[in-house]
């Protein structure tokens, strides 16, 4: 018997007050990374829906707010973290995503080095806690699609953007940035190839500097030349690591 279809509702049939009637929210995504481990930040919701269950920082957008505005607020109400560069990802708006109601949330992402950052659970969070994406406990809501969205959509990123200065030190070896990538991206690069393709990007500067107090033999630094990086992509030069 073949399935009958839905039928379709005419859009000058529904009431205009139903448009009116969603809600936005917005969520981040905090990833951080330190010696070779990628690290998400979560709280443990102390409120309901979901009261107990981890989650990704994330809160309804004021009726006032702009959405970069709000997700900067969210995170510093639920983290006590401010002044984090976020990029925005994607929306997602499956009609049931939230039990309470039509709910439509916007991601936002950074990559930090989480050792030089302080969250502290604040507001309605009653925990916060680094979690390693590869071992993410259960998560409230549709939050690890979105989790699984702004990891991908940060891998991409990481190849052709510079987004990984904000992880290393401003002077580096080439070890430290050929781990970071290896840790991000979840695959090993043969050392003689990075290197290679490492000293054919000129905005990467080798510097008269070598590593100091360090056991093993001191290897030299590097840092990265913003102003390079822009001229070297607008002469139409690909950056991919």
């Amino acid at each position: 018997m073949a399935k009958k279809k839905p039928e379709k509702k005419d859009l000058y049939s529904i009431p205009i007050d139903d448009f009116f009637k969603s809600a936005f929210s917005v969520d981040c995504v905090i990833f951080g990374y330190h010696d070779k481990e990628l690290k998400v930040l979560l709280i443990q919701r102390g409120a309901s829906p979901f009261e107990g269950d981890w989650a990704l920082p994330g809160d309804l957008v004021y009726p006032h707010e702009d959405l970069d505005s709000a997700a900067d607020r969210v995170l510093m109400d639920l983290t006590q973290l401010e002044d984090i560069s976020m990029r925005q990802v994607k929306s997602f708006g499956k009609v049931k995503r939230h039990p309470l109601g039509r709910v439509i949330t916007v991601a936002y992402f950074a990559l930090l080095e989480l050792q030089e950052i302080s969250p502290m659970a604040s507001s309605w969070a009653k925990d916060i806690k680094w979690h390693s994406v590869k071992r993410i406990p259960k998560l409230a809501f549709d939050h690890k699609e979105i989790l699984t969205e702004c990891l991908n959509a940060m891998r991409s990123l990481i190849k052709h953007e510079p987004i990984w200065t904000r992880v290393l030190s401003k002077k580096f070896t080439l070890t430290e940035l050929q781990e970071l990538f290896e840790t991000v991206l979840m695959k090993k690069y043969d050392k003689g190839n990075f290197r290679k393709k490492v000293s054919a990007m000129k905005f990467l500067k080798r510097l008269q500097e070598s590593q100091v107090n360090v056991r093993h033999r001191p290897s030299t630094l590097y840092k990265f030349d913003h102003k390079t990086f822009v001229q070297y992509r607008e002469s139409g030069n690909v950056v991919e690591f």
